[in-house]
């Protein structure tokens, strides 16, 4: 006969106020195998948890139940009191008679709180009498490290494992690591120049002992589970061979032909072998393939004839890299809404309507114009400016109903660098609303206003054209109530912060989770904000949604410090909750391989001693295995059980209700 205690929390007022708890405590003493019953204000309180070990170890109890809140919230906290005092950890377990009760069913009298707490607690406890002691399952670690996305959360995150002695690949899929970043001119709400506080972090890690660069490369597949995965990288051709060239420059100087700059935006041009940008790291130039006539039939090849060193290889072709790692960082940043898809504001049709991204190529000393505010249709200095917010954020017509978080504040940067260097300029900022939160950054907003003399009209832009050499902004001032028009000579719209296009990819290749918009979900946005569902993943900066440069910084040395905590021992213990195949039922139909979210399954040959193939059957990696049950619900032989859930025990539940 079990000897079974049941421990029923008041939580307070939050059980108490709907639910008779020492009625449900007296009720579960009725039940056989229950010899301990009690009811008390907090059980996960200090003198709880005290009153908790004290009762295992006077009652000789070897499973107890505690009915309270969700086992998301203090299940290990319970399973580690359990053990303490004696028990098995998995002999207890948790009904939860707060979300499931008492918080769904505000009943003054108490009494259907109570009658279902009592179901509740009865179902767990005949689940629990059929409960077997279940042992942590321990997953040896390979202490390196992976980190996707070479943007300032990602060169973070390789920074703090790299100092903490582990090794370190850092994968970009771009010719520099820097990310939209690099792109900045100042940044918010201190003004530092952008590249001057990046690129001393870009060279540290390009130096660092333990971080091994690969730019110009993708993850292509990643197999294998927390502490032991098994990625294979892309890195495709720059037709440049890296260990030889110097960065010398004298190819890019002397190659004939131009395209269309990536990094400036299409303001400007750049060569067809190239360096994005002059701090970029590594200092060395990929061939754009596409537009070389080298390549594409085979004239010019001008740049191999002035390299010094012999580093241009047009034969190069992409390779395949396969690294171990234990642990992997997603920063895969953002990118932002196509313009094109602004027409009613004029962008494609009126020369001089860009981007906010754009405009901070104007504005900085690295861009095409060396820092001059001027007109990309003549290279005039505009003499006013029209900044228009939330263009496509908040817009569900666009298929974007979030804040893009950043635009308010950096579209006050924007007035003020304008007014800087154009200082009888004026700038209109058109706005829904201000949202400033952050630290000293409603302060910076004043500082626009207030010294620097941008107007802000509260309202939206209905319609934006040219007439004689002007841009004309009709819009409406909901303050003062009035329509207003204005002559601009420039209007630069803050365009919503997207996930990247390859974002869905990504996640499938990783087995993680993304929302409606693309960006990658977290395994819970309070508790567990930088860890995905699939262990040994994690995330930082803007593929989890738009957030400013100290929140990505903050992600990216979060992360970091959960993969230092994962590599502290040699192994790792993980929960015992995962499913396993009964082999001799299982008739390799491989719905459960189909159906698994985590790819844990395998097709596993079973052969004789003579080496034949005899039969073949699933089989469970319990490394990758999460325990989400959906594989018992798919196998239609019911070859599949999962433990701690098992068949037996669930029935055992339905049958006391």
């Amino acid at each position: 006969m079990p000897r079974i205690g049941v421990f029923v929390c008041q939580c307070g007022n939050n059980i108490e106020s709907t639910v008779e708890t020492k009625e449900v405590a007296e009720e579960m003493e009725k039940l056989p195998g229950v010899v301990y019953t009690c009811s008390y204000k907090f059980m996960c309180s200090s003198p709880g948890q005290d009153m908790f070990k004290k009762a295992i170890e006077e009652n000789n109890l070897d499973g107890v139940v505690v009915s309270a809140c969700s086992p998301h919230m203090h299940e290990k906290t319970f399973r580690k009191a359990s053990e303490k005092a004696g028990i098995n950890p998995y002999k207890c377990e948790i009904a939860n008679i707060r979300e499931q009760c008492s918080w769904v069913h505000p009943d003054k009298t108490k009494a259907v709180g109570t009658a279902k707490s009592v179901d509740l607690t009865r179902m767990v406890i005949e689940r629990l009498k059929k409960n077997r002691p279940l042992k942590t399952i321990n997953i040896p670690v390979n202490k390196r490290a992976l980190v996707i996305g070479g943007g300032i959360a990602g060169i973070q995150a390789a920074l703090d494992i790299a100092e903490g002695g582990r090794e370190v690949i850092l994968v970009e899929r771009e010719p520099s690591i820097g990310g939209n970043m690099a792109k900045l001119s100042e940044t918010f709400p201190t003004m530092d120049c952008s590249q001057c506080i990046l690129t001393p972090k870009m060279v540290e890690a390009e130096l660092h002992d333990n971080i091994k660069i690969y730019t110009y490369s993708e993850v292509e597949k990643v197999d294998g589970y927390i502490g032991n995965f098994s990625v294979r990288i892309r890195r495709k051709a720059k037709y440049v061979d890296e260990e030889k060239c110097t960065g010398c420059g004298a190819c890019w100087e002397k190659c004939p032909f131009k395209s269309d700059s990536e990094f400036e935006m299409g303001l400007n041009k750049r060569k067809v072998i190239y360096t994005p940008f002059p701090q970029a790291v590594p200092n060395v130039p990929v061939i754009d393939a596409p537009n070389c006539p080298k390549i594409q039939k085979d004239k010019c090849g001008l740049c191999a004839k002035v390299c010094g060193p012999q580093c241009i290889d047009f034969e190069q072709e992409d390779k395949i890299l396969t690294e171990e790692v234990g642990a992997i960082v997603v920063a895969t940043g953002y990118q932002l809404m196509p313009n094109e898809r602004f027409g009613e504001y004029g962008y494609g049709r009126i020369k001089d309507v860009i981007s906010g991204m754009q405009f901070e190529r104007l504005a900085s000393a690295s861009g095409p114009t060396g820092g001059k505010i001027q007109r990309p249709s003549d290279g005039k200095e505009p003499g006013s400016v029209v900044f228009i917010q939330c263009v496509g954020s908040r817009d569900e017509a666009k298929g974007v109903s979030y804040c893009s978080k950043v635009c308010c504040m950096y579209t006050a940067k924007h007035t003020m660098l304008y007014r800087h260097k154009v200082h009888d300029g004026q700038a209109y900022v058109f706005y829904m609303d201000i949202r400033s939160g952050g630290k000293r950054y409603e302060e910076f907003v004043r500082r626009a206003i207030e010294h620097d003399d941008a107007m802000y009209l509260r309202g939206r832009v209905s319609r934006v054209y040219e007439r004689d050499g002007k841009i004309i902004v009709q819009g409406a001032d909901t303050l003062s109530a009035s329509q207003v028009e204005i002559e601009a000579d420039m209007v630069v719209l803050a365009t919503a912060i997207v996930s990247r296009t390859s974002a869905a990819t990504v996640a499938k290749t990783l087995g993680i989770a993304y929302d409606k918009h693309g960006f990658y979900n977290e395994y819970h946005p309070k508790m567990k904000p930088v860890e995905t569902v699939t262990a040994g993943i994690f995330l930082a900066g803007t593929c989890m949604g738009p957030m400013d440069i100290p929140e990505s910084v903050m992600m990216g040395s979060a992360s970091a410090s959960k993969i230092l905590a994962l590599f502290s021992s040699d192994e790792m213990a993980r929960e015992p909750i995962t499913a396993h195949v009964n082999a001799m039922t299982c008739n390799a139909c491989w719905d459960c391989v189909t159906a698994c979210p985590y790819t844990a399954i395998d097709k596993e040959e079973v052969k004789d001693r003579k080496g034949n193939t005899v039969r073949w059957q699933a089989q469970v990696n319990p490394g990758l295995c999460q325990g989400c049950g959906v594989c018992v619900a798919a196998c239609r032989s019911k070859a599949v059980d999962l433990a701690g859930y098992t068949d037996e025990q669930v029935y055992a539940a339905i049958n006391a209700f």
